[in-house]
């Protein structure tokens, strides 16, 4: 029979790969205003670069996989932790509840901002007019209800955990089919991470799900509550893998190693996805079918491989324990869900500034990380939002540090 994993040992770089992924999204939708062509972003800087483009591309591959990949992890070692009811509990407390009270609070949020954004690009900007329009939110504001969150990471991962759990149900129903359907996926994960080879059996469904997105890449399923088919089972296959990962987490040691053959693969397929995303647009160019080819394989082992070292780098550097990097991780979750409405505003008050752009890409993450921070550690951490988002209210950094203050004296 598989032996199950002991949950007791907590990994401390795993929490710091989880705030790596959801932190660098804030600095992906930080840049997005500084894009040398407009992309349909609320607003557009009047200091762009042509790096940004790079980074976007780079980041987007893998930032999202990577986070459902961990999330998935983690699933696992709370589901065997206790039942399928005590699961589904912490599930409702962790994703249901944040996703409904975050899109109830910040959806107006999030069109007040858009709109000071199409303001600014006419070149006035009314805040009573932002706000006024954020009151609007329910009633099908720009262009319909679920349009403007950026929520939707936690509506798939509902969805995707649900199945999952479903699956795990049925497949526990017969004990010899729970034995060998479990001798045969750990043989499988196995197989994947201890060998080079076998690592393209994950690009394969990888570029198969890319193939079919509606833009090269990865698309952003935020414009509707039916689940996108090729969205869903590219973070359904993620998950998964992580999932059936934490059933062995020894196989994390083999999946985390950074060799030179590893950064070559990587550093290969980022500059080919990029070149060959040039022709995404060159619908009559004769060979348009083998370059998409060329590109989804591309862009899979490029996802891959960006996973792949992020952990092993994590492991490298935050494999300790560390209050710190916990803190962070604790608050990453919160960071997140409440950065993008403060971004917007904060890239529609510098977009006419003539500064450079890295300098106002800096301002605009160092502003929002500090202001959500200290909100988070006085307002969220030692709360009821805390103990939803933490799973147990935990007191905030700054209380500690003025407690040790008044020890001392």
């Amino acid at each position: 029979m598989t032996q199950l994993p002991s949950t007791s040992k907590r990994l401390d770089y795993l929490d710091a790969v989880r705030a790596y992924a959801l932190l660098l999204g804030i600095v992906f939708h930080a840049s997005l205003s500084f894009m040398p062509i407009f992309i349909g972003w609320a607003v557009m800087d009047i200091s762009t670069s042509d790096w940004i483009p790079i980074f976007v591309f780079i980041s987007h591959s893998f930032r999202m996989p990577l986070f459902f990949l961990i999330a998935g992890f983690f699933s696992y070692r709370v589901f065997i932790q206790g039942d399928v009811s005590s699961f589904l509990k912490s599930r409702l407390m962790r994703l249901v509840a944040p996703f409904i009270l975050g899109w109830l609070l910040l959806r107006p949020l999030m069109l007040s901002a858009w709109t000071m954004g199409a303001e600014s690009m006419r070149g006035e900007v009314n805040i009573g007019d932002a706000l006024l329009a954020g009151l609007d939110a329910f009633n099908g504001g720009v262009g319909g209800l679920f349009i403007g969150t950026h929520l939707w990471f936690l509506y798939y991962l509902i969805l995707i955990s649900i199945s999952v759990i479903a699956v795990c149900c049925i497949i526990n129903l017969h004990a010899p089919i729970k034995y060998r359907v479990g001798r045969f996926i750990d043989s499988g994960i196995s197989w994947i991470c201890g060998s080079y080879l076998a690592i393209f059996m994950t690009i394969v469904p990888t570029a198969a799900c890319l193939w079919f997105m509606t833009h090269w890449g990865i698309d952003t399923p935020d414009k509707s509550l039916s689940p996108v088919p090729s969205v869903t089972f590219l973070y359904a296959m993620f998950f998964t893998f992580g999932w059936l990962l934490s059933r062995q987490p020894k196989l994390l040691d083999t999946l985390s190693i950074v060799t030179i053959w590893r950064v070559f693969l990587c550093a290969l397929s980022i500059i080919a996805a990029v070149i060959l995303s040039r022709f995404e647009a060159q619908l009559a160019h004769p060979d348009y079918m083998l370059i998409k080819l060329s590109f989804v394989v591309s862009y899979a082992a490029m996802m891959w491989s960006l996973i792949a070292i992020t952990i092993g780098l994590a492991k490298r550097l935050f494999n300790r324990p560390s209050k710190t990097i916990r803190y962070v991780a604790d608050a990453s979750y919160w960071l997140y869900l409440i950065h993008l409405p403060m971004v917007i505003v904060l890239q529609v008050t510098v977009a006419e500034l003539a500064f450079p752009w890295w300098l106002k890409l800096i301002s605009i993450c160092a502003s929002t990380l500090l202001f959500s921070l200290l909100a988070y550690d006085i307002m969220i951490r030692p709360t009821w939002v805390g103990a939803m988002l933490n799973g147990k209210r935990k007191p905030g950094a700054l209380f500690n540090y003025i407690k040790q203050l008044n020890a001392v004296k």
